[in-house]
């Protein structure tokens, strides 16, 4: 690694602690990771009652909490994950999330999932901010959150997309006519087709392209759609392919088929950043004998990020799920990811974000356990959910994000 700049951990007494190995807060360069909370009571350690709106208002009090610690405030929230146990609770979700965001709404991702950890929650939220004094030994900069929205796609109680320093954050788009805002007719081709023609338009309308995209995260209702959809998406990215996580969602909003959600470069940053790298900063997109064979990218890295495609507990050489149970499943999970990073020359350490999806939650302890071997240091930001199925019948799928302190390059 070509630079020195350093990875911040940060944990407050004032959210919940020792719920995993985690850390509460990892920032990086621009951005900061929250770690997903649960509506847990920082004081007692349980969860707060058995009303969703109780649990919401609790999850969003843990995001201000340590947003507060680390000196900023709920206005720099850039994107809100929210994941619920039950799809028709989100209208009163809703209700509670606005007195969060009175000012100005973040992007943001909506799903159900078949469980969340501590079985009594109702639902789990996670959160990225802008962090614009960036990281040592960057100098603090009172860089701009852009905010924007197009009349070419569905509108809701979200910003379509918010630009920070040198990404994009794009809220998930469902297969809405933005014309009608009904669901599309047609099965799951349709309803992909029209997702990414929203994220075209959203893209387009802020003069980016597809092959800006260095992330996608899918999210289908049926496993057996996947093929389907990894199709569709092969008709969007002519260049190149993101790198991909799929995650099978228990329901997802107006009882959608498919939703997708993108992370897209931004050479040319926001101001007072000078755009003098617009279209010029690489994305460098790269693969590795060493980890299983995908039709889309290992790895994406795009200035100080590195973005891990899920990874499922397949042994590189036979293409096959490795032998044994969770642990066993866990661990090729991560030796993958890190087969991964260390051949873009970095280590696990520089991990800043894990994703993790069970198949069942009560395995959420022996997975900790195997897990904390793979890091030394401090450990990353991360979110664990339940979902009800697994590519290939595992048991367990694991993406992360990497910093790259390295930045990547301009064109020659």
């Amino acid at each position: 690694m070509s630079s020195s700049i350093i990875k911040v951990t940060r944990n407050t007494e004032n959210a919940p602690k020792n719920l995993g190995p985690y850390s509460q807060t990892v920032a990086f360069s621009h951005y900061n990771n929250i770690s997903a909370q649960l509506p847990i009571d920082p004081k007692s350690g349980k969860i707060v009652g058995n009303d969703i709106k109780e649990q919401a208002k609790q999850c969003l009090a843990n995001i201000k909490a340590i947003v507060e610690s680390i000196d900023h405030v709920m206005d720099d929230v850039v994107k809100i994950t929210i994941f619920l146990k039950n799809i028709s609770d989100i209208e009163a979700v809703n209700e509670v999330y606005k007195s969060f965001f009175p000012s100005y709404l973040p992007t943001r991702t909506v799903v159900a999932v078949a469980d969340l950890p501590m079985g009594d929650a109702l639902v789990q939220i996670e959160a990225l901010i802008s962090n614009g004094e960036g990281t040592h030994p960057q100098s603090p900069c009172d860089l701009i959150k852009v905010a924007r929205n197009t009349d070419n796609a569905p509108k809701g109680l979200y910003t379509q997309t918010v630009a920070f320093s040198h990404y994009n954050n794009i809220s998930a788009q469902l297969p809405i006519d933005p014309k009608t805002g009904k669901i599309v007719a047609g099965g799951v081709n349709e309803q992909a087709t029209q997702c990414l023609n929203n994220i075209k338009a959203i893209l387009e309308s802020i003069g980016h392209v597809m092959d800006d995209v260095v992330k996608t995260t899918i999210f289908v209702k049926n496993i057996s759609d996947i093929e389907a959809v990894n199709q569709t998406c092969t008709k969007f990215f002519s260049s190149y392919v993101p790198a991909r996580s799929i995650v099978i969602a228990s329901a997802l909003p107006m009882d959608a088929l498919v939703q997708i959600d993108t992370v897209v470069s931004h050479g040319d940053g926001t101001p007072p950043q000078l755009p003098e790298d617009t279209r010029l900063l690489v994305i460098e997109a790269n693969n590795t004998e060493n980890a299983p064979k995908v039709p889309y990218s290992h790895t994406v890295a795009f200035s100080h990020y590195n973005h891990i495609s899920g990874q499922l507990p397949l042994d590189p050489k036979t293409g096959k799920i490795v032998a044994g149970g969770v642990k066993e499943q866990a661990g090729q999970c991560l030796m993958n990811i890190k087969a991964i990073i260390e051949s873009v020359d970095h280590v696990m350490d520089d991990v800043v974000k894990i994703n993790i999806q069970l198949k069942n939650i009560a395995d959420f302890d022996a997975v900790n356990e195997v897990y904390k071997t793979f890091f030394k240091s401090d450990l990353p930001a991360r979110t664990t959910v339940g979902v009800i199925a697994i590519p290939m019948d595992a048991l367990v799928q694991i993406d992360a994000v990497v910093s790259n302190c390295e930045g990547t390059p301009p064109k020659a």
